[in-house]
């Protein structure tokens, strides 16, 4: 869930072809989105407390995939990463919010300014009705993504790793992935919108500027990004775009996310579906379903990182 609290979008109808012809983008000069060089909405309130689904939660990536092993946020590999495609590109993943914001209200209420006004520090996030927090979900989707990354050759920094009591705040997300000089920035989130909705997408920065914003260097490759990302998610999780967000088309632009607006290096959020609805959540809780999700974001990092 990115960072309001504004009302989801009233559901539209998904157009038939939409997910075929989002996952065609990947064949096309136009999307380029990888081809034969491939490896292999916003939240209407606060998480609901409950018990975490422990079976999907703790589950292991994959049968001949060992867990990632639990490192500091910007901390470095123990060994040396192996030469790939991605040596020498620099990747930053920002697990969306904290598990532990909800014992922190006060803190990630406080405002912070995002350029173009305030916002809150940051928000809990939203959960299944089962009690799958966003921010677990997130950070088992991260430890994914940069274990197919690091694998490629990348050097990624996560914004935190469960490492800090809250946060961090959106400002001090954005300036990470600045500082880093990251090719390439995804903040991973799940939506927790109305029964119904369905499908993912991926956020793109708007033309802002005003304050301390200025996106203007930044949004054609962040759409570039954003446009691979999605056309390999359909192709490797099987999910469709989302039908109340986007048109169809997996994508959607915004200009009141402090994440976006205040980054200087490409970025795009990725809305990986709706854990309000029961359909999406079954999937969003499988681990196998959340190892194809990191896997399609690899993909399309890996695909706009070579161009």
């Amino acid at each position: 869930m990115p960072y309001d609290d504004s009302v989801p979008p009233t559901r539209r109808a998904r157009p038939l072809l939409a997910a075929a012809a989002l996952a065609a983008l990947c064949l096309t000069a136009v999307a380029g989105c990888g081809g034969a060089q491939d490896p292999a909405g916003t939240d209407t309130g606060a998480a609901k407390p409950g018990p975490e689904a422990e079976a999907t939660a703790s589950a292991p990536m994959s049968p001949s995939t060992p867990p990632t092993e639990s490192r500091p946020s910007g901390a470095t590999p123990t060994a040396p990463l192996p030469q790939g495609p991605l040596t020498g590109r620099t990747v930053v993943i920002d697990p969306g919010h904290n598990p532990r914001n909800r014992e922190h209200t006060e803190e990630i209420n406080q405002q912070v300014d995002i350029g173009t006004g305030r916002k809150e520090c940051d928000t809990t996030g939203t959960a299944t009705n089962a009690g799958y927090a966003e921010a677990r979900f997130t950070l088992d989707v991260s430890h994914r993504l940069r274990e197919l990354l690091q694998a490629q050759g990348a050097r990624v920094v996560l914004t935190h790793d469960d490492d800090r009591p809250f946060g961090p705040c959106i400002d001090e997300r954005a300036r990470i992935g600045n500082e880093a000089e990251a090719d390439a920035v995804v903040s991973v989130h799940a939506d927790g919108s109305a029964v119904g909705n369905r499908g993912f997408h991926v956020i793109l920065p708007a033309a802002v500027r005003g304050g301390g914003a200025d996106t203007s260097k930044i949004v054609k490759s962040s759409a570039d990004l954003g446009a691979r990302i999605a056309g390999h998610f359909v192709r490797t999780t099987g999910s469709a775009p989302s039908n109340y967000i986007g048109g169809g088309t997996g994508l959607d632009t915004r200009g009141d996310l402090g994440g976006l607006n205040l980054s200087t290096v490409p970025k795009v959020f990725v809305e990986c579906g709706n854990m309000r609805d029961p359909e999406d959540a079954a999937l969003l809780t499988d681990a196998g379903w959340r190892q194809q999700a990191a896997q399609g974001m690899a993909d399309g990092i890996a695909a706009y990182l070579k161009g």
